[in-house]
């Protein structure tokens, strides 16, 4: 089973990353991500791996994982031990030409007030085998540091490196709120209708078939069917657009939308964890486990570039000063050894990769969370990678090109029935199917059916009363040897047969998108070069959805399979974005390097099979998609290429010893900021 749990008190991007393996460790686990910036564990597990991985998240340094019921306080305890070590630092420093003894006591005091927390976890660290952390690099150039005789660089290395480590907390956690806003669209209350009574209930409480009443101004909290005669609700926390939502009695409203005229009633279609809002909050929950390629490099990266770039300080203390002496004075002797020591500690405190390790996997935090704030939900940052570098989309045509709201435009009924009764017949073997066009014959009375049977990309078969019955295309009634005309229409025409017997044919039209055309405009003027077409449906319909939008590569007239074959051969030319319903599609989404689902978020098999779900049932959000992808790509590329020249700058100045060990921690900790600050350009719009 896949569990989320929530953590506290994990402090650096490293630390995730060696609980990560800890857990990874434990047999009865299948996977496991563990996310420094939403303080999450997630992982796929039976239930005696979870509780091992709980037991091991306990025991990882101050870790603590806790229930989604706590609130966490502010801890002010960083500020205050910063505040007492900055005091006595500046008195050790205005004594350090006059009373040298209380100097160097007053500086081991605010060493040890401000840096006994680096000190105790390298110390477990080191006995439980996890050497190479950013705990250890401090507390190894502090030390060395106060050995040197620098006491005053030694404290500062120590202040400088616990108030990065705050400003960075500061920085991830204002990115944890801007996601914690999309929390806000889940209600903590709902008013249960029961006769004449009012009760107050969790959400999570609701059962379909429920009465509630939302009064003005307040959320729904689960997906529902208005039974108020009118009802007009603000639906932007959810679309990302500003325009209300006028809704009719029967029409379906979705959790999050706040009613701004007046209470309305509401029966409850989903339950709290299959509705808008459920669904909106697991996928951002979920979002930082499917990880984009450049934090695994990351990743990758950091676990093996500390034990280097030690080895390469240690090296640099061994050799440096009998090759100097060597060349200097033609002999071999250490020269200078304090001066490389010093050289080798400012290497150290630079080389952390925290700027890295942090910076990548919030850029693209703050890009997922930007898309959700625009209606476009993002399952992982793999995706919005993915999306960033698409350049071949491909879209179905009914439901995702038009709205799919079939109606009934003309009956031509044999003269062995009435027109009445073949819509009956339609309705009675429609109900049963997932196909938009099935929705036109609601409100039909409808028989009693058996043995209904799908030929996919053909059309149904029934019984009623005995008599085996086709519903479908004018493919499906010549391979059954029917002897009928074939009507010419652009539009989708649904022809009927009884046994042997041609019963007549039904017209249907589908309303093309209204933003259709300007979202493919959009995306070419966003660089996406080829747009493709798959559809079941005839060529000439296609044609003419396909000419009004602007797309003109057409591929038409495909069973489920064919598509799926031109999906695969569209793969070999670049990454693929598909864009469908997300029901019918399900193979060929898949198939797609991004899926892309149309519909709002009742459908949970809209959810499942896609990788992108549009809230709003808006095409408008592959564009805003697109942006920010792109620009979240964009970001982490110059925080990579940013810290890896800042490091490798300052590396060289410490080695050369022109860089004070304490001007190293700044720069180590300003760089970091810098990337942290750059990723934040992400969230916006």
């Amino acid at each position: 089973m896949k569990k989320i749990i929530k953590i506290e008190n994990l402090h650096c991007a490293g630390c995730a990353l060696e609980l990560e393996d800890e857990i990874r460790k434990i047999k009865e686990v299948e996977e496991v991500t563990v996310d420094f910036v939403t303080q999450t564990i997630t992982l796929t597990a039976s239930d005696d791996g979870i509780k091992k991985a709980i037991k091991t998240a306990n025991k990882f340094e101050n870790v603590r994982v806790v229930d989604d019921a706590e609130t966490k306080k502010i801890d002010v305890k960083p500020i205050i031990l910063i505040s007492v070590a900055v005091l006595l630092f500046i008195i050790g420093v205005f004594l350090s030409n006059t009373v040298k003894v209380a100097s160097v006591i007053l500086y081991a005091v605010a060493y040890l007030s401000v840096g006994y927390p680096v000190l105790i976890s390298t110390a477990k660290n080191v006995i439980k085998g996890r050497v190479f952390d950013e705990n250890f690099l401090m507390t190894i150039a502090s030390v060395g540091a106060f050995c040197l005789g620098e006491f005053s660089e030694g404290v500062l290395v120590m202040l400088l490196y616990q108030t990065g480590e705050w400003l960075q907390s500061l920085a991830v956690g204002s990115s944890r709120k801007s996601i914690g806003e999309l929390m806000a669209l889940k209600s903590d209350k709902a008013y249960l209708m029961q006769g004449d009574d009012l009760l107050e209930v969790a959400p999570e409480e609701l059962k379909i078939g429920d009465r509630i009443l939302v009064k003005a101004g307040e959320k729904l909290p689960v997906d529902g069917k208005l039974l108020s005669k009118v009802g007009t609700f603000d639906v932007k926390s959810l679309t990302g657009e500003s325009e209300l939502k006028y809704a009719e009695k029967g029409e379906e409203v979705l959790s999050g939308s706040i009613s701004i005229a007046g209470a309305v009633q509401v029966e409850v279609v989903r339950l709290y964890q299959d509705s808008a809002v459920g669904k909106i909050l697991e996928l951002v929950e979920n979002a930082g486990s499917k990880r984009a390629k450049p934090e695994k490099f990351i990743s990758k990266f950091a676990k093996y570039y500390t034990p280097i770039v030690c080895g390469l300080a240690l090296l640099t203390v061994v050799f440096a000063p009998p090759i100097l002496g060597l060349l200097s004075e033609n002999r071999f002797f250490y020269k200078d050894f304090a001066r490389w020591v010093r050289s080798a500690l400012t290497f150290l405190v630079i080389s952390c990769p925290c700027a890295l390790v942090i910076s990548v996997p919030l850029t693209y935090f703050s890009g997922i969370g930007a898309c959700a704030k625009k209606g476009v939900l993002v399952k992982g940052a793999t995706y919005l990678d993915t999306l960033a570098n698409a350049n071949i989309f491909a879209f179905d045509k009914t439901g995702t090109l038009t709205e799919g709201d079939f109606e009934i435009l003309s009956v031509q009924p044999a003269e062995s029935v009435t027109e009445q009764e073949l819509l009956e017949i339609v309705a009675s073997v429609e109900i049963n199917s997932n196909h938009p066009l099935a929705k036109a014959f609601n409100g039909f009375e409808k028989r009693k059916t058996e043995k209904l049977e799908e030929v996919a990309g053909l059309g149904l078969t029934a019984e009623i009363d005995g008599k085996t019955l086709l519903v479908g295309s004018a493919k499906l009634l010549k391979e059954k040897g029917i002897d009928f005309i074939e009507n010419k229409s652009v539009n989708t025409i649904v022809y009927v047969a009884r046994e042997k017997e041609y019963l007549g044919s039904i017209e249907l039209g589908d309303k093309l998108r209204s933003e259709a055309k300007e979202t493919i405009e959009k995306l070419k003027e966003e660089g996406v070069e080829r747009f493709v077409l798959l559809t079941g449906d005839r060529e000439e319909r296609a044609r003419k959805t396909a000419n009004e939008v602007g797309v003109y590569e057409i591929n038409a007239n495909l069973l489920p399979q064919e598509k799926l074959k031109k999906a695969e051969e569209l793969k070999e030319n670049g990454a693929l974005v598909y864009v469908g319903d997300g029901i019918n599609d399900a193979p060929v989404m898949k198939c797609a390097d991004c899926a892309v689902s149309m519909g709002k978020l009742g459908s949970a098999a809209a959810v499942e099979a896609s990788d992108l779900v549009l809230i709003a049932d808006n095409l408008k959000g592959l564009v805003w998609g697109k942006k920010i992808a792109k620009r979240t790509q964009k970001i982490v590329h110059e925080n990579i290429v940013f810290s890896v020249a800042m490091k490798v700058a300052f590396m060289a100045l410490g080695l050369f010893g022109i860089l004070p060990l304490s001007l190293a921690v700044f720069a180590d900790v300003g760089v970091m900021l810098l990337a942290v600050l750059n990723s934040f350009r992400a969230k916006i719009q």
